[in-house]
């Protein structure tokens, strides 16, 4: 397991997983390329003074980071991981979900539940609201990303690029589910748990546990009609795994 003490270890880190996905045509590099995306330009806001406090802004992404990197690890190591970062793994093991699935599954997972105990963690024994706007930060970050990461799926998928011209406002076809409204839900999960004693925190993670499984079904399941849209997405994506890495890096 990799030691992760900074933020250049966790863009290491990542660098190593898209590599091995790169090798071994394994679409779990999907998300680690996007996630390694947004880390370098939360970085460079931490280097340009664009955060409240730049050192806790580092702290938070190295234990929001470690969260993933840990059970990418456990699951390759055939240990136990939580259910939703178990189906978002599993996945990369199956041959028609199409990227912005796994793009999907692992924002799932990580927003929805790691974000806000890992803000919990970094904010234990301080005010938790004192970190609210270097929080709030990040979504701006993500926005300033969005577009060129919907450029790249186009790529893969150049079909998108008719349906995007078309669709007028595409802040959250990306997404699938609102960005804005996962990362909310996961400061008022942040400031619940700061609030609480610690032997009832591990009641509430299990409550937001479950309902993030939830989530993961139904980004699993779907409907026929959903199914049938993302068999023709599938069918109609290019390139290899390891070219659509590339695109996403």
């Amino acid at each position: 397991m990799p030691q992760i003490n900074s933020i250049d270890d966790v863009i290491d880190t990542l660098g190593n997983i898209i590599q091995q996905s790169e090798e071994h045509n394994d679409t779990a590099g999907y998300f680690a390329a996007l996630y390694r995306k947004v880390t370098i330009r939360v970085r460079e806001g931490i280097r340009n003074n664009e955060f409240e406090d730049g050192a806790r802004m580092e702290k938070l992404d190295i234990v929001f980071a470690s969260r993933y990197i840990d059970a990418y690890y456990a699951w390759k190591k055939n240990e136990p991981v939580t259910i939703f970062w178990k189906k978002a793994f599993d996945a990369s093991t199956i041959y028609w979900p199409v990227v912005l699935h796994h793009l999907l599954l692992g924002m799932n997972a990580h927003i929805n539940l790691d974000l806000g105990i890992a803000a919990a963690e970094v904010s234990k024994n301080k005010n938790i609201h004192e970190l609210q706007n270097d929080f709030n930060k990040i979504n701006e970050i993500l926005a300033s990303l969005l577009e060129e990461v919907q450029n790249n799926l186009a790529e893969i998928w150049p079909r998108l690029k008719w349906i995007l011209k078309r669709a007028g406002k595409v802040d959250d076809f990306m997404m699938g589910f609102s960005m804005q409204l996962s990362r909310d839900g996961a400061w008022k999960f942040a400031v619940m748990l700061s609030q609480m004693p610690t032997w009832d925190m591990e009641k509430l993670i299990t409550e937001r546990h479950l309902d993030v499984a939830k989530k993961v079904g139904f980004l699993h399941k779907g409907g026929i009609i959903a199914k049938l849209v993302f068999g023709i997405i599938r069918l109609g994506e290019r390139g290899t795994v390891k070219q659509k890495i590339a695109k996403l890096k």
